[in-house]
């Protein structure tokens, strides 16, 4: 299994040395990892971060105006401050880089490049982050932050007096609702098939007043001219199409966890996210994981801030405890 990293080339990027011996090597760039980086710099770890794409999720965050101490943000220039810090320090970040193999020799990580370079790491942080589950239907692409999001919790604000489509029967979508249902004059709830969700959930749903519900229908095509205007549905009942106009779109249908280069590696949930303890190391001595990766009830910046924080200390902890079992590696 192999995992690429396709950047655009970074002003001064350092050249990759595989003669060095990483004390905690950062995989992604995201909130997570930029924070692990930082944190492990500060313990006086050597460390780099290699990234699939600099910013992550947060590049997909139009507006952020939920990170203490920051007002309505854009979530690349949230982005843009993160790496600024980085840079400040001198903290290397690679690109352009694909990994191959993750494997541990006596003690050490080595991660194989399909350049055949191995790079040597005491300890490895997977912070590579999730994407979103698409509907993978016309117009979805084209109107991506232009009405149809994926981040209901985070986004929610921005559709304030709006009309709100949501996207979803699972447990994600119907608190979407209710959360969207703060913000926007009318919630409208599509669903394809019969909700998942925990009964209490729907129970709310179907009694807030501003909540619309449409079960056993299918959304075909997103439709709009700047912006998203409305979709396109299939009433599965009556076979019937029909158009429903609306300011935005939620999709609150699931997350995938970027978790593939470690699959054979570290324990998994079902739903393929890694498990980490209070201390985010993983199953695999000396692997830590931080953010949407991870198997983690809330998938929020400032959560993967922290997390990326606790898993930089508890691997300088771990390499303090290991004594000098690296000294004949160094």
């Amino acid at each position: 299994m192999s995992f690429s990293f396709n950047l655009n080339t970074m002003v001064n990027q350092p050249q990759l040395d595989d003669s060095i011996l990483y004390d905690h090597l950062v995989l992604g760039g995201g909130p997570a990892g930029y924070n692990a980086a930082l944190y492990a710099y500060r313990k006086g770890l050597k460390t780099a971060i290699l990234t699939q794409r600099l910013g992550g999720q947060l590049l997909n965050t139009s507006v952020v105006d939920n990170y203490l101490g920051l007002l309505d943000v854009s979530g690349e220039g949230l982005s843009e401050a993160f790496i600024a810090h980085l840079k400040h320090y001198d903290i290397p970040i690679f690109e352009e880089i694909t990994i191959t193999k993750i494997e541990k020799k006596n003690h050490v990580f080595i991660i194989t490049t399909s350049l055949n370079k191995q790079i040597k790491a005491k300890t490895i942080l997977l912070a590579t982050g999730s994407h979103p589950r698409r509907l993978d239907i016309p117009g979805e692409a084209e109107f991506s932050d232009k009405g149809v999001a994926y981040c209901a919790i985070c986004d929610a604000p921005l559709f304030k007096n709006k009309t709100v489509i949501i996207a979803g029967g699972g447990n994600s979508a119907v608190e979407a609702s209710l959360d969207v249902a703060k913000w926007a004059s009318q919630v409208i709830v599509v669903h394809r098939s019969e909700f998942r969700a925990d009964k209490v959930l729907v129970d709310q749903m179907m009694a807030h007043p501003l909540i619309t519900v449409h079960k056993q229908t299918q959304i075909l095509e997103v439709l709009g001219d700047t912006r998203m205007r409305s979709i396109r549905v299939l009433d599965k009942s009556s076979q019937e199409e029909r158009i429903i106009e609306a300011d935005g779109l939620f999709v609150e249908i699931g997350n995938i966890p970027n978790s593939a280069l470690v699959q054979n590696l570290v324990d998994l949930s079902p739903t393929h996210h890694v498990i980490v303890d209070h201390h985010q190391h993983t199953s695999f001595p000396g692997l830590f994981a931080a953010g949407d990766v991870c198997e983690s009830p809330y998938k929020q910046i400032v959560i993967a801030v922290a997390q990326g924080a606790t898993a930089a200390l508890a691997a300088s902890e771990y390499i303090n405890q290991q004594g000098g079992i690296y000294e004949i590696n160094e």
